[in-house]
């Protein structure tokens, strides 16, 4: 099958009386629109897909032009190159396909949009700013796996040291605990405003994210040298089944 060589120039609708039908199916997901709307931003991955002659694409049984990618939110994209109209619902996730099919417009107004804002601007930007954060995250659900062998939870501890006075203490605190230090997972110190309840909000999110089902609670406070007392650590606690 193959395609007229058309500009992608003008509003949609006068365009679309010279535009030619395409059918698609995106992930079993079918659409039918102009090859204009495709074709509406030249220097996206979409438009480049139906730039050749024949167009970039195998087609299924019955004739479409097919993507191999889930087209949960593919209707989102095309009613934005459509009508510009912008999505409110589901931005994360259409804000994933706009990366993904490259339509820069698209992708500005969905990071801009106050769900992602927040994400981006705020929550990542700190984050960036709590040393190995991703890695300790990593490690954390690692030791829950291991431990969860013939357990219904597993119970890990992790040290949240907020400023570098409370790191310059870390070493007595964990001294004074009955679990072995290496099984503890550190986050911080960092240089930013948000509080360890904060931090301990975004271990929660990430961990979650994963698939896993997560409660975080306050270890009693430690007593170490001169009877000082840490309340550096939480209990992370995975319930398996």
């Amino acid at each position: 099958m193959s395609l007229p060589d058309l500009k992608s120039h003008g509003k949609p609708a006068a365009r679309a009386m010279t535009s030619p039908v395409v059918q698609l199916n995106v992930g079993g997901h079918l659409f039918s629109t102009f090859l204009n709307t495709l074709m509406r931003h030249p220097d996206s991955r979409l438009a480049e897909l139906f730039s050749g002659q024949p167009p970039k694409l195998r087609t299924d049984a019955g004739g479409r032009y097919f993507i191999d990618r889930d087209g949960t939110h593919f209707g989102a994209v095309l009613d934005y190159l459509r009508m510009d109209r912008v999505p409110t619902e589901n931005v994360k996730e259409v804000l994933r396909e706009a990366l993904h099919y490259d339509i820069k417009p698209l992708v500005k107004l969905m990071a801009e949009s106050p769900q992602n804002f927040g994400e981006t601007v705020g929550r990542q930007q700190f984050l960036s700013r709590v040393p190995h954060y991703l890695e300790n995250i990593e490690v954390l659900i690692r030791i829950a796996r291991a431990e969860a062998v013939a357990s219904r939870r597993s119970s890990i501890l992790i040290c949240v040291l907020r400023t570098e006075e409370d790191l310059g203490l870390h070493d007595n605190a964990a001294g004074s605990l009955e679990a072995g230090r290496e099984s503890v997972v550190t986050f911080g110190p960092w240089k930013a405003t948000p509080s360890v309840a904060d931090l301990l909000d975004c271990v929660r999110m990430d961990v979650e994210r994963r698939g896993y089902r997560v409660a975080i609670q306050p270890e009693p406070a430690v007593r170490a040298f001169l009877s000082r007392s840490y309340d550096f650590f939480f209990k992370v606690t995975f319930t398996w089944w």
